[in-house]
C-alpha cells in the first residue's frame, strides 16, 4: 500500500516564487500553492527525492510534520512530544532546531526552539533511553519550526545543505549570485538551451555556470548529498538508485555552447574558468577580457543577461552615474536585435540606462531589493 501523499514547502528567493511553481509543476507537484518566498505542494516521497534533485530554483524543500494551534511554549512542547520522532531518524544523528516567526505573540523565540528540542530529546529519551546530540552548525537531523500569530508548523528538512550549494564551485568571488537565483533569473529572461546569451559582466560565472549545467541536462543535485538519505521512513534504497541512474543517462557530453562571459577585470574570469573546470565544463563557454563599452555582440541576435555593478559608496555611484549613459549608449548601438534582462539593485537604472523597459521584476538578492529590467534593444531605442 502506498502512503497518503505528504505536505512540502521549498523556500525560495522573494520573486522566484511564480517560476518554482512553474518548476515543480514540471516535476510532477500537485496543490501548489506559491506563498512569500516560498511555494507549498503536495506530493510522494519520491516526488521531494526527485525535487531535491532537479530544482534549481528551490533553496530547500521542507517535509511538514504536523500544523496546528498554539497559545504557548507549553502548547509547542505537547505538539511536538506526541510525534513520532524515533520512526523518523534514529537517536545517533546530530539534530538542530531552526524558529522563524511572523506575528507570533510568543516573547522569547529561544525558549520556542528550546521547547521543540526537549519534546524530540524526550520523546527518544522514553522510548530508546538515549537523546540525539544537538549540533547547530552541521546538524544530519534539522527541524524547522514556524510560528505565525495562531498557528505553529514543524518540518523536518529533506536538503540539508540548501539546495543552491550544488557541489562543483570551488570559489565565489565578491558577493556571487546563489545559483537558484541565476537558474531564477534565466528563466525570468525567458531563456531556452540553444539561445545565444552573453553575460557582459561575468564575476564569478554564476549564470554562465547555471547556462552550460542546463544546456548539457544536468540534474543540479548529481554532484551531493542530501538530508532525505538519513530520513529512515523514507523509500530511499527503493528509489534513489533509480533516480539517479535517470538523470545520469540524460547528460549531454561537453561541448561549445553558444554561452560568451566578458569582463573587464581578469582575475574574475580567470575565477570564472576555474569554476567551469571544477564542474566538468571546460570548453563550453567563450571568455573574453574587455570593457562592455568597447565590446560586440558575438552573434546578430540573443539573450544579454547579466548581474550589473552597482555602487555602495558615494565615490562608487559617481562613477556608475556616468558609466550607466555610456552602457545605454553601447547596447543601442552595437547590441540592437538582442534582448537585454539587467539585473539591479539600482532601482532608477532605466533613467540612467535611457533605455525603454518592456518589463520589471521585483526580486530580492538576499535582503536587498532588486529589479530584473527586460529592455528589446533597437535602434534608436534611447528615451528622449
Amino acid at each position: 500500500m502506498n502512503p497518503p501523499d505528504q505536505t512540502f514547502f521549498c523556500p525560495c528567493p522573494r520573486g522566484l516564487e511564480d517560476v518554482l511553481s512553474q518548476e515543480l509543476a514540471s516535476l510532477g507537484a500537485s496543490d501548489i500553492t506559491p506563498r512569500d518566498s516560498g511555494v507549498g505542494f503536495t506530493g510522494n516521497y519520491l516526488l521531494a527525492m526527485r525535487v531535491n534533485l532537479e530544482s534549481r530554483l528551490a533553496s530547500r524543500v521542507l517535509w511538514q510534520v504536523a500544523k496546528g494551534p498554539y497559545h504557548s511554549e507549553q502548547d509547542l512542547y505537547d505538539q511536538a512530544a506526541r510525534l513520532p520522532w524515533s520512526d523518523w531518524f534514529c537517536v545517533e544523528r546530530t539534530l538542530k532546531v531552526d524558529t522563524r516567526a511572523h506575528h507570533s505573540p510568543l516573547r522569547s523565540l529561544d525558549f520556542a526552539t528550546l521547547r521543540i528540542k526537549d519534546a524530540i530529546c524526550d520523546h527518544f529519551r522514553a522510548q530508546q533511553g538515549q537523546r540525539p546530540s544537538i549540533d547547530t552548525h552541521q546538524p544530519e537531523i534539522r527541524v524547522y519550526l514556524f510560528l505565525d500569530a495562531t498557528h505553529f508548523t514543524l518540518s523536518l528538512d529533506t536538503s540539508g545543505d540548501a539546495l543552491f550549494k550544488r557541489g562543483t564551485r570551488p570559489e565565489g568571488g565578491d558577493a556571487p549570485l546563489k545559483r537558484n537565483l541565476a537558474a531564477g533569473l534565466l528563466a525570468l529572461a525567458q531563456w531556452q538551451p540553444g539561445l545565444p546569451l552573453l553575460d557582459a559582466f561575468c564575476g564569478a560565472g554564476t549564470i554562465l555556470l547555471e547556462a552550460a549545467e542546463q544546456s548539457l541536462q544536468r540534474a543540479p543535485g548529481l554532484n551531493r548529498s542530501f538530508a532525505f538519505e538519513r530520513l529512515r521512513s523514507w523509500p530511499v534504497a527503493q528509489h534513489w538508485p533509480t533516480l539517479l541512474e535517470e538523470a545520469q543517462a540524460r547528460i549531454l557530453p561537453p561541448t561549445a555552447l553558444p554561452l560568451w562571459g566578458q569582463d573587464l577585470k581578469g582575475d574574475a574570469l580567470e575565477l570564472t574558468r576555474l569554476n567551469l573546470a571544477a564542474a566538468g565544463l571546460e570548453g563550453c563557454v567563450t571568455l573574453k577580457q574587455v570593457n562592455v563599452l568597447e565590446s560586440s555582440p558575438p552573434c546578430p541576435i540573443g539573450l544579454l543577461l547579466s548581474n550589473l555593478p552597482y555602487g555602495v559608496r558615494l565615490g562608487e555611484q559617481a562613477e556608475l552615474s556616468l558609466f550607466y549613459p555610456a552602457l545605454g549608449n553601447t547596447l543601442k548601438q552595437r547590441y540592437a536585435g538582442w534582448t537585454a534582462c539587467l539585473f539591479s539593485a539600482d532601482l532608477t537604472l532605466p533613467k540612467s540606462l535611457r533605455l525603454k523597459v518592456t518589463r520589471r521584476t521585483p526580486l530580492y538578492n538576499g535582503a536587498l531589493e532588486c529589479r530584473l529590467f527586460r529592455i528589446p534593444l533597437v535602434q534608436g531605442s534611447n528615451r528622449t
